[in-house]
């Protein structure tokens, strides 16, 4: 009896075997872990109508930026100038919002800030890529070096233009400009209004009375809170943060484009060996700087989300977000070598660290220095878990 060839033993195995050589199963599990633990220990209120928009806002804005790094990783690159970038960019559309454009021609509005601040930072990228792959330095130590001098580069222009290392009480350009409500407003608002209208349904005859005890009235408030109704008796959250749509769009693209396209084929092949895919006709340098471009504009979608919803801006923007981005996407199952890993993954590993950071908001006896224990934890874990599951998936290759 001959021994069946491995497309034969990959065609008879079931659904639960397939899955469970899944490169983001690992990350898939954590999540599931600590969806259910902070619902326990908060006694459901992180997942009321609050609680979950003020979830999707951190797993979104997390997200984002993530993705990005995500597929330089996959390539075999890092970024450690997303944090910088972030606070350059709004810096950037902050000041220009506030003293207009360049060299006093004229005011500025919301997308032209956010068009000029973009070509700039695309050209940052494009520069960083372009060391990196001219040069054969590691793209940490490229990207380290570009850390510090936009660091530097951003305070050093906050202090020129502005006399100060902020910008703050920006008017509210929400209200008078499209694109500043897609980028710092509210999204899928039909979603929170369909729960509204259940609640009022699940809610009919409930009110509350003189003769309550305080503690009748928190138990009342607590209920009317996962019908997305407030203690008036009125729609209590009326949209997700608009991050959410630009991390779908994001992530949705980067996941069609890493699934379906030879694009995504060449930064996998870039990512598992360079010199094979180059001799292959893989052009390894032009997806790489494309990659480091590509971050730098999830960074910049970042700021402008952050700008046009706070309607202000600061050097200190993006602090640690780079790392933050790059363990999301080790925890989602993205290796440190490049060539392995998917954006469900990182989706996965954005939710997880969303939920966490998010989590002494909901558990008041939970210190937030526990975030950071919790992040370096499960990255030590996953940095094994994901090299153990490669190895299952490709034969131990």
């Amino acid at each position: 009896m001959t021994d069946r060839s491995e497309s034969d033993r990959l065609q008879k195995e079931n659904w639960f075997q397939r899955t469970v050589r899944r490169p983001e199963i690992g990350a898939f599990i954590v999540m599931m872990i600590i969806i259910v633990a902070l619902a326990m220990a908060s006694g459901g209120k992180a997942f009321n109508a609050l609680g979950l928009k003020n979830n999707i806002a951190i797993i979104a804005q997390l997200g984002i930026i993530a993705t990005g790094a995500a597929l330089l990783m996959i390539a075999g690159e890092f970024d450690l100038s997303i944090g910088p970038m972030i606070a350059f960019a709004g810096m950037s559309i902050a000041i220009m919002l506030k003293w207009g454009l360049p060299f006093g021609l004229g005011e500025a509005t919301p997308f032209l800030a956010f068009l000029i601040t973009l070509i700039m930072t695309l050209a940052f990228g494009w520069l960083i890529g372009t060391i990196v792959v001219r040069s054969g330095l590691s793209s940490f130590i490229v990207t380290l070096a570009f850390w510090f001098f936009l660091r530097g580069l951003t305070e050093v222009c906050f202090r020129l233009i502005n006399q100060n290392t902020n910008v703050s009480g920006l008017p509210d350009f929400k209200k008078e400009s499209w694109f500043a409500e897609q980028m710092g407003g509210e999204v899928f608002g039909w979603f929170f209004d369909a729960w509204y209208w259940i609640g009022t349904k699940v809610s009919a005859g409930l009110e509350f009375t003189g003769d309550m005890t305080k503690s009748e009235k928190l138990d009342l408030i607590n209920y009317l809170s996962f019908l997305n109704i407030n203690r008036k008796m009125e729609q209590w959250v009326t949209g997700f943060d608009a991050r959410l749509l630009w991390f779908i769009i994001i992530a949705g693209a980067a996941w069609y484009v890493l699934a379906r396209t030879q694009l995504g084929s060449w930064i996998y092949a870039t990512g598992d060996n360079k010199e094979s895919a180059r001799a292959n006709g893989v052009p390894v340098n032009r997806v790489k700087v494309g990659l480091f471009m590509f971050s730098a504009f999830c960074a910049t979608i970042f700021a402008t989300c952050q700008v046009f919803d706070t309607n202000s801006s600061d050097a200190a923007k993006g602090m640690f977000k780079e790392l933050e981005a790059i363990a999301i996407a080790v925890v989602g199952g993205i290796l440190m070598t490049g060539g392995f890993g998917t954006i469900v993954g990182v989706v996965f590993g954005a939710i997880t660290f969303g939920l966490v950071a998010n989590a002494v908001f909901f558990i008041p006896w939970i210190d937030g220095a526990w975030f950071r224990v919790f992040v370096g934890t499960v990255l030590l874990a996953a940095v094994f878990a994901n090299e153990r599951i490669r190895k299952r998936i490709t034969g131990g290759i």
